[in-house]
């Protein structure tokens, strides 16, 4: 009896989380086709989009951002037939969403909106969350696919609809980093050990994997990205013009969004973006992290932390 053939999958896009789904799709048993703007030495890179929808029916896409989804889907275009499922695991706006799903509809192939919740280190265990918007028998058809680098996966509604939820928790996500942040500063501008924070958020409702995840680096002034400043950016100018569409305001939304700004004029937009608290002066500055001892915290400042406090302060309007 000969070998069954691996199933197939196609990748566009080998950024932080894209290059990490291609690894779990091949631990699940996949041949992964894949392509990337910039030319990456993997195996089975191709040289277009194109190529890779004549090589794999199931297609994730994971680029950063509304015009790049376009172009990906337009160049696919040609190779895309009835039996083509495009995802896309980009965080765009609705519109730009609905607008690619009718550039796939236009061959006959079929479109999820399918954006995800989970950092780098969740991506590199499989451990993704999908939210989705479409047709559920297209799901069906995918699911396994989208098995291979998630623990979960939720319908939300139609297209259009997943990424609204996914732009709404990044909304929680960016506002609640910022009070993390600000918190941090009353403690230590009142000579408060930081780890105090934690001990009492552990039996407080504020309490959550967030926290634990961003404080560790918010103290010891680690940012590599995670999620990085200019994407989470993005994403909150896609909530602010949500807002704006149907007249609501978002203040904590535009106060994170001044804060980010500054902070990628400083030059961190591609720091994981708790970076935003620079602005106050204490990461890095020798504080013990939760769970380790004071006398273990060797002092290690922050050169410009002295700087970007007092820029933040000017944007803030103080003197």
């Amino acid at each position: 009896m000969g070998r069954q053939a691996k199933p197939t999958a196609g990748v566009i896009g080998l950024g932080i989380i894209g290059s990490r789904v291609v690894s779990a799709l091949r631990k699940s048993g996949y041949q992964v086709w894949i392509y990337n703007r910039s030319p990456r030495p993997e195996p089975n890179f191709l040289s277009s989009p194109a190529e890779v929808a004549e090589a794999a029916k199931h297609i994730q896409i994971f680029v950063s951002d509304g015009p790049a989804l376009l172009s990906v889907v337009t160049s696919l275009l040609p190779a895309l037939t009835p039996d083509h499922v495009v995802m896309n695991h980009a965080t765009i706006s609705p519109h730009e969403t609905r607008e690619a799903a009718e550039i796939v509809a236009s061959r006959h192939a079929k479109f999820l909106d399918a954006p995800f919740t989970g950092s780098r280190d969740a991506a590199g265990r499989g451990e993704l969350i999908y939210y989705i918007g479409g047709d559920p028998a297209v799901l069906a058809m995918v699911r396994p696919v989208l098995q291979a680098s998630s623990k979960e996966i939720l319908e939300i509604g139609e297209i259009g609809q997943a990424t609204i939820v996914k732009i709404a928790t990044n909304l929680i996500s960016a506002t609640a980093v910022e009070a993390l942040a600000e918190a941090h500063a009353l403690l230590d501008k009142n000579g408060i050990d930081l780890r105090k924070l934690s001990l009492a958020l552990r039996s407080n409702a504020a309490h959550s994997p967030l926290a634990d995840l961003k404080i560790p680096g918010m103290i010891s002034g680690d940012f590599e990205p995670r999620f990085s400043l200019k994407h989470m950016f993005k994403d909150v100018q896609l909530a602010l013009g949500l807002a704006a569409e149907k007249e609501i305001d978002l203040p904590a939304a535009s106060a994170f969004a001044g804060a980010a700004m500054a902070g990628i004029q400083q030059g961190w937009g591609d720091s994981d973006f708790s970076v935003i608290s620079r602005f106050y002066g204490f990461p890095g500055q020798g504080h013990a992290l939760p769970g380790v001892s004071a006398e273990a915290a060797a002092p290690a400042p922050v050169a410009t932390a002295t700087k970007a406090a007092r820029g933040w302060s000017l944007f803030r309007g103080g003197k």
